[in-house]
């Protein structure tokens, strides 16, 4: 697919391409460009001129979830689980879904339209290693023991090698 302005610059390459009376084969292999392509921008072209050349609106469906949505799902993909009481150190896409219907941000929504709205911005929370907030009350006096044997020391005084 081509960037805006690139898009332009073929468009109007196959207008003055045309205005020199050549074939639309010869234009397509000239910008090697399919020749259906052509023939479709020099007859828009023809029928309104430069107006012709813009984007058309496009078919298709409307979008059922609004762009506020999208952006409120995104944002919480940067929260952490923890700050949500999720006993979780990285959402899942249908953590992400519980949380959404939780919240009552919509009704219904399913996990492959979030998974694409994330992947759209190469969103993955499934894949951020964040650290385990713990919930056992104890955590800190078990864990200082062994945290000071990998600094080589016991009861706070360096230990003897």
């Amino acid at each position: 697919m081509y960037t805006s302005p690139y898009r332009d610059v073929i468009r109007a390459k196959i207008i003055l391409l045309a205005a020199e009376g050549l074939p639309n084969d010869v234009i397509a292999s000239r910008l090697d460009t399919p020749r259906q392509i052509v023939s479709k921008w020099r007859k828009r072209f023809c029928l309104a001129r430069l107006p012709g050349l813009e984007e058309q609106p496009r078919g298709g469906r409307q979008a059922r979830f609004s762009p506020v949505l999208v952006v409120q799902v995104k944002a919480l993909t940067g929260e952490s689980p923890h700050r949500l009481d999720l006993p979780l150190s990285r959402f899942s896409v249908q953590d992400i879904r519980q949380e959404v219907l939780t919240q009552r941000l919509v009704t219904e929504i399913s996990g492959t339209i979030i998974w694409r709205w994330l992947s759209s911005d190469a969103l993955c929370p499934w894949r951020h290693r964040s650290w385990i907030f713990p919930r056992y009350p104890l955590f800190v006096q078990k864990a200082d023991p062994i945290l000071d044997l990998y600094q080589s020391l016991w009861n706070g005084r360096p230990r003897l090698a």
